[in-house]
């Protein structure tokens, strides 16, 4: 006997809240809108309709590699981030909503010219970009995969002929100064890894840790960022919550004078603020 679209959505609510997945009603609305090809929105109004076949066969599928703790973003293939919806794969990190904070401190002050290291989705770049109709970019990734996600979310917004994507480490292969340069690096120590949350087990492990302390990316960083820097321009990073100290040291080790920690909504360390001097250091 066909189920109903509300009996399908009562099953999936229990199965993911069984496997441990919190906000596991709203999630089980995503998932039954996708299995439909509606928008989630639609879902209530359809309580009484029955559920297809076609649709009960990829709501299963779905079901399934959730409750295995596979990212929701990678199930739906997107995620919504700062005003947008990103493509995400498994070759790049999934978006979190507290680098929004990064997007936002960046749009604290005018840039003409942004480079985001470690790009990714592209989400910081591209929502920098997308907010601000006359400036350019850079993201650089080392990873092919995350660059091809990368340009297609930048099409997708319609940025770009404001956008060029590098395979870079870090700043190997970038040339010129910036007003501004933002990064999310990894920066989770090795030692954190078997602590993390299911699914960042399928998320690429080198956009989360470089299998040391967390500071290997920072190092980089803080060495090579002055010279790409113009006079006043700003430096914005990502932070593990306990290591404001460490990365602030490093920077202030290459010049950047009083670097400045941003909080998160839970008080928490979340972004490091720095500017190059004026005048040369």
């Amino acid at each position: 006997m066909t189920r109903s679209v509300g009996d399908g959505l009562s099953d999936l609510r229990g199965r993911l809240a069984a496997a441990g997945i919190e906000g596991a009603p709203r999630e089980a609305r995503r998932i039954m809108a996708a299995a439909l090809g509606v928008a989630p929105d639609r879902v209530s109004l359809m309580q009484t309709d029955p559920l297809p076949a076609e649709a009960e066969d990829r709501l299963t599928g779905m079901a399934a590699r959730r409750c295995a703790r596979e990212p929701l973003s990678h199930i739906l293939g997107l995620r919504a981030f700062y005003r947008h919806e990103f493509r995400v794969t498994r070759h790049v990190l999934d978006p979190r909503p507290e680098t929004e904070m990064l997007v936002e401190a960046g749009l604290g002050a005018p840039f003409e010219r942004v480079l985001d290291l470690g790009t990714g989705t592209g989400c910081i770049l591209l929502s920098l970009l997308a907010a601000r109709p006359g400036a350019s970019g850079t993201g650089t990734d080392i990873s092919d995969e995350a660059l091809a996600v990368a340009r297609e979310n930048a099409e997708n917004l319609g940025v770009t002929d404001r956008c060029e994507l590098l395979r870079s480490d870090w700043f190997t292969a970038v040339d010129g100064q910036y007003d501004l340069i933002v990064s999310n690096p990894p920066y989770i120590a090795a030692w954190e890894m078997d602590m993390l949350e299911p699914e960042l087990r399928y998320e690429p492990r080198g956009a989360l840790t470089d299998e040391g302390d967390g500071l290997t990316a920072y190092r980089a960083i803080a060495e090579g960022a002055m010279d790409h820097l113009r006079p006043g321009g700003r430096l914005l990073l990502e932070i593990g919550w306990r290591q404001g100290p460490d990365v602030s040291a490093l920077l202030h080790a290459h010049g950047f004078e009083n670097p400045r920690l941003l909080t998160d909504l839970d008080g928490r360390d979340r972004v490091l603020s720095a500017a190059r001097p004026l005048t040369a250091p």
